[in-house]
């Protein structure tokens, strides 16, 4: 027996019956791979900031100039931050997609 339509628009919008699946468009793996490739590269370019923001740290100290100093302090902050966002974005993501499965 069918469902009257006002009790199947209900339905449909309490479980539509959609859920992430791979392998269901081609490329994935190749989507993968750039993405795996744009955080490594995300990753080498933080490594680099924070090395060229201790070496300004450490001269501005070195030398009195209180606004390089600053401005080192600063871009090693910076730059430990993206780190920490680059190492952390695949648990960030799958910790908040796996909460957004869990509202019904």
């Amino acid at each position: 027996m069918s469902l009257p339509l006002p009790d199947r628009v209900f339905q449909l919008a309490y479980d539509p019956g959609i859920s992430p699946k791979g392998g269901g468009l081609p490329g994935l793996s190749v989507l993968k791979n750039v993405v795996n490739s744009i955080n490594l590269f995300g990753i080498v370019a933080v490594v680099g900031a924070l090395a060229v923001s201790l070496g300004v740290w450490a001269w501005g100290h070195h030398t009195g100039g209180h606004q390089a100093e600053a401005n080192g302090k600063k871009g090693a902050v910076v730059a430990a931050g993206a780190a920490l966002g680059l190492g952390a974005a695949n648990g960030v993501i799958a910790f908040f997609s796996g909460l957004g499965s869990q509202v019904h």
